[in-house]
């Protein structure tokens, strides 16, 4: 069929143009149209933005995993560093202060110590002891002067031991005498009743008494020489005479605190007065000087009466034959003076013998008595002053073996300071710097270990680790540290070699949060575990990178889902099982996992698929959000590297073409799940 010609535009523009004009102008009912037809485009989309709010919607694009059933590894991989099980720590062990002490000289790092070092004392590091040599000389010149004191001493108490042992023996034998010279005046038997009377003999054996106790504690308290030796004492091999101290050879052994002797309380001689003229009489004095005198008196008197008797009988006789004219005058005056001559004596013996009774004797004979009890109260004191000065000698003596055992103390420790400042080689191995730690830290002023540097007192200057003996150390956060047991088996993985595994087991777990990491970061509990790897191994180096994979359970036969399938829902968890084009919000009960799986117990089968990233829950859903209780576990932040996983390792995993979601839904889902499982 053809087309039929178009008119000519001269003819046909006037009528055109006022067509073209009036269809130009919209109409009412035109723009209603175009109205109801937004309306209704914007009524779709938000049926189908609900649509697929509700869940309502095709999920053939959502990312979904099928339940699997078979066997679970739990494992637990961590990062860490080797180091040695055993290792020798060698410190600045010299008493520098707060200044420190410089190094001189040390081994460069990495060095190997060998036997041969060790038999020729190899110096591995030299600090400076410039100060302690100069405290060593100051040292030496106080501890011969304490020396020099010391010997001082010890003379002077052996002088003064000597000395108090004469100055006894002397009053001893002053006693000895005076007590000879009253018994030799009065008798013995005279004067012992007298000293009876007065309780000289007891006083003196109390004084006896205390004075060999205190012999025996001069003898036990004898100090000894400051290098060991007994102190040089009296003679052990004195004989005693009359009441003279015994020094026996089997005396007690020196004590080092001996206590003092037990003293008997003595009371000095009671004033009695007494009456020694009573004594004046032959019979009632012994044999002795004043019985010898009063004897002789009497004696002399006997012989002037028989004189006067003799002369009145012979002037009798004279006066009668004077009277008869047979003698003359001249004669009889004689006999009349040779009778007075005798009176006269007569007289005088009675007044002799009446004064050395009533006088001379009782003065001589009190002033014996006195002697003696002057000379037992000398000894008294002598024996006391002896002890007083015994004890000042023995406390100069002990106060200078004090300052000697001090001084020498010092010396010792100076010379022992000094030696420390020289480390030598004492067990093979390799030298690191510091503590060997790869988590030293330097702080508080302290200087990184290097020739020059200066170190503290007790601070870790070098460490020579067994390199036959290796472990990895590790830090467990705390949602892990509960799996961990000691004996668990482990596979090692050098970053260095990292086609070598290696085998291990779990020899020590701590049981208190890493201090340090405490203070780099609170809110991270992790706990620092050891693994001990099985063999030797030359290659292995202290301070290496290593990752750890800890077995800690294996499951069989067992339902198990991509952790991040698992939801939080209402302090349940549930799992959104596809059905079709619509999903099934589920509930399921959880086992174990790790850092990909999850143990599901009851809720879900073997073949269902689930929804790895489950949909949001719509408005009219959602439950009320209860108040927050105190006691609700806020779930801990999954520790870093955990996701890592090592290939090699064996059992289950979920590759990026199954799951398609990431790292940052798994860690999510691990952190509800290990929340709501706490």
């Amino acid at each position: 069929m053809n087309a039929a010609p178009p008119p000519s535009p001269s003819a046909a523009d006037p009528l055109r143009s006022a067509n073209v004009a009036a269809s130009a102008r919209p109409g009412p009912r035109s723009a209603l149209g175009r109205w109801l037809v937004v309306l209704l485009v914007l009524a779709a989309g938000a049926a189908g933005y609900w649509w697929w709010r509700s869940g309502t919607h095709s999920h053939s694009d959502a990312a979904t995993f099928v339940a699997r059933r078979g066997p679970l590894r739990i494992n637990i991989l961590q990062g860490g560093s080797i180091r040695a099980v055993d290792s020798q720590e060698i410190k600045c062990e010299a008493r520098v202060g707060y200044q420190g002490i410089k190094i001189l000289r040390i081994v460069e790092e990495g060095y190997e110590v060998t036997d041969q070092d060790i038999r020729t004392n190899k110096v591995l590091v030299d600090l400076d002891s410039s100060d302690l040599q100069k405290q060593v000389v100051q040292q030496d010149i106080q501890f011969e002067s304490a020396g020099a004191s010391l010997t001082d001493a010890q003379q002077a108490y052996e002088i003064q031991l000597n000395q108090n042992l004469s100055d006894i023996k002397a009053a001893e034998q002053k006693v000895r005498f005076a007590r000879m010279d009253f018994d030799k005046y009065l008798g013995d038997s005279v004067t012992q009743g007298i000293i009876d009377q007065l309780c000289l003999e007891r006083e003196l054996a109390a004084e006896q008494t205390n004075a060999t106790a205190m012999a025996t504690a001069v003898v036990a308290a004898a100090p000894h020489d400051a290098m060991g030796g007994p102190a040089p004492g009296p003679d052990t091999n004195a004989k005693s005479t009359g009441s003279v101290t015994v020094t026996a050879s089997n005396a007690p052994p020196a004590a080092t605190n001996p206590s003092p002797p037990a003293v008997v309380a003595t009371n000095s001689a009671p004033s009695i007065l007494i009456d020694f003229s009573k004594y004046a009489k032959i019979d009632l004095l012994g044999d002795g000087e004043a019985k010898q005198k009063l004897r002789k008196f009497e004696d002399d008197l006997q012989v002037a009466r028989k004189e006067e008797g003799q002369a009145q009988v012979s002037l009798e006789g004279t006066r009668r034959l004077f009277e008869k004219g047979y003698v003359t005058k001249m004669d009889l005056e004689r006999d009349d003076i040779a009778n007075e001559n005798s009176r006269l004596k007569v007289q005088t013996a009675v007044t002799a013998r009446d004064l050395f009774s009533k006088y001379e004797f009782p003065k001589t004979a009190e002033e014996a008595l006195s002697k003696y009890t002057e000379a037992v109260r000398e000894l008294t004191r002598a024996r006391k002053a002896a002890v007083s000065k015994l004890a000042q000698a023995e406390a100069k003596l002990k106060s200078a073996q004090g300052q000697y055992t001090i001084q020498a103390r010092q010396r010792k420790d100076l010379y022992e300071q000094l030696d420390k400042c020289i480390i030598r080689a004492t067990k093979p191995g390799l030298v690191v710097y510091g503590s060997g730690a790869d988590d030293q830290f330097f702080g508080g002023g302290e200087e990184r270990i290097r020739q020059g540097a200066t170190v503290r007192e007790q601070q870790a200057i070098i460490t020579i680790p067994d390199m036959t003996h290796m472990s990895v150390r590790v830090r467990i956060h705390e949602s892990y540290i509960k799996k961990i047991k000691k004996g668990q088996k482990a596979r090692i993985t050098v970053d260095a070699f990292a086609d070598k595994v290696l085998d291990g087991e779990v020899s020590r777990v701590g049981v208190l949060p890493d201090s340090q990491n405490m203070w780099m970061n609170p809110d991270m509990k992790v706990y620092l575990t050891t693994i001990t790897i099985a063999g030797t191994n030359d290659w292995l180096k202290p301070g290496m990178t290593a990752k750890v994979d800890i077995l800690a359970n294996e499951l069989t036969n067992v339902v198990y889902v991509p952790i991040q399938a698992v939801a939080p829902f209402e302090r349940k968890q549930v799992c959104y099982v596809l059905h079709g084009r619509s999903t099934e919000r589920r509930e399921v009960e959880v086992g174990d996992f790790n850092d990909e799986f999850i143990e599901i117990k009851t809720g879900l089968r073997e073949g269902e698929a689930v929804v790895l990233q489950p949909p949001e829950t719509p408005a009219h859903e959602k439950p009320e959000e209860a108040p927050p209780k105190p006691s609700l576990k806020v779930a801990p932040a999954a520790p870093p590297g955990a996701q890592a996983r090592l290939r090699s390792a064996g059992g289950p995993t979920c590759c990026v073409a199954d799951c398609q979601v990431g790292r940052a839904g798994r860690d999510s889902a691990r952190r509800s799940v290990v929340g709501l499982a706490g």
